[in-house]
């Protein structure tokens, strides 16, 4: 699969023609990004690298979900690798991850600085290697790496454009990555056990979210038409699995 300065082309698109986009201290040029929120909880430097990067519209304010909305459009979650870990014990992870995908528009999410530095968290490398696969392949979240705050800034920008250049380009590509709100929500039910199509309608318009089917109990499925008590038990069993993870993870820590 081809590389580009740490970043994985996705499957069957080689991804070539990036405007260069080192050197946000020197005056880089954001190609493509017009507006920036920033949520309140994040360090100031990132409004000085935005407004550097020549983001004429950058405003601080707190956000209900995710770190940065781009364009209106695209929505970031940066964590620390620190941070990164300390969710997944606590469990703030996946209820993070599942926000995200209440979010009407592009959502990823970027881990920042290296994997030593999860060392003292105690976490493993396979329980993180679990939570990339589960966001990345279950949630359909993807999720960038960035040694630092200007690389966390300059990926943002590398992901806006490549949106352009996707959007005027007639290329095939392969594999499927929903946009629309309900059609991810979709996306992400159809990964539990014996979840289809059809069934995930049914349960997205019983429990009306991806967080309120996650939390009902195996009755309560079972209720929904089409579902039935084998196919709630099953769905209730790989979630409990999850929960269970967690848990142990946070006696660990």
């Amino acid at each position: 699969m081809p590389r580009l300065k740490g970043l994985v082309a996705w499957p069957w698109v080689l991804i070539t023609n990036l405007r260069p986009l080192s050197g946000l201290k020197k005056g880089l040029s954001m190609s493509g990004i017009t507006d920036v929120a920033i949520d309140d909880r994040e360090p100031e430097a990132f409004v000085g690298l935005f407004k550097s990067a020549g983001v004429e519209n950058v405003r601080v304010e707190r956000l209900k979900v995710g770190d940065f909305i781009v364009n209106q459009s695209w929505l970031f979650e940066r964590k620390t690798m620190v941070d990164f870990c300390a969710s997944l014990v606590d469990g703030r992870l996946f209820r993070q991850a599942i926000r995200m995908l209440g979010w009407d528009g592009h959502v990823v999410m970027i881990l920042e600085g290296g994997s030593k530095e999860c060392a003292k968290s105690r976490v493993s490398r396979e329980a993180i290697q679990g939570a990339l696969i589960t966001l990345g392949v279950f949630f359909g979240i993807p999720v960038l790496r960035a040694m630092d705050a200007e690389e966390v800034v300059r990926l943002m920008g590398y992901t806006v454009q490549q949106s352009e250049r996707f959007s005027r380009s007639a290329i095939l590509r392969h594999g499927y990555r929903p946009k629309k709100l309900r059609t991810r929500q979709l996306f992400v039910l159809q990964g539990l056990p014996g979840i289809g199509r059809e069934r995930a309608e049914s349960l997205l318009e019983a429990f009306g979210s991806v967080e309120a089917v996650m939390m009902a109990e195996a009755e309560e499925l079972a209720e929904v038409e089409g579902i039935g008590e084998k196919t709630a038990r099953r769905v209730r069993e790989v979630i409990a699995g999850v929960i269970a993870t967690t848990e142990w993870l946070q006696c660990r820590g």
